[in-house]
């Protein structure tokens, strides 16, 4: 063993690409809605620098986060619908992160944030990571 961190071997810059369209982070998907959407007693707060909790992972823990420069982003965890996890608007690019999926980079606009499902014999489930 040496004293070195793994990380210390992995470049600490790197470059996540920024979609417009429709993504998959593990469990989550994110699709683009046209224009914005104020749902119906939706209670919006703007994404902090630290982020906001989108989805804890049912095995290990790992969260999926949603993260935005100060000002850019709002989110509203309303669900329209029960595979729902809320709606973001966002003025600049934002991030989804995850441990173990990675990172998405979503353009500015407005998106659903939705559990995945898969389809299987008899109907279908939720993706669980």
């Amino acid at each position: 063993m040496t004293d070195m961190s793994v990380l210390d071997q992995v470049e600490q810059s790197l470059r996540i690409p920024v979609l417009e369209g429709l993504q998959a982070q593990g469990d989550l998907i994110v699709i683009p809605v046209p224009g914005p959407i104020d749902p119906p007693g939706a209670r919006w707060v703007r994404v902090p620098p630290e982020g906001v909790e989108l989805l804890r992972g049912g095995a290990g823990g790992n969260t999926h986060m949603l993260v935005a420069e100060p000002g850019t982003c709002r989110w509203t965890p309303h669900r329209a619908d029960w595979q729902d996890l809320g709606v973001f608007t966002a003025s600049a690019e934002v991030y989804l992160l995850h441990p173990e999926h990675g990172a998405l980079g979503c353009a500015p606009g407005t998106y659903v944030v939705r559990r995945q499902r898969e389809h299987e014999r008899g109907g279908s489930r939720l993706v669980a990571d």
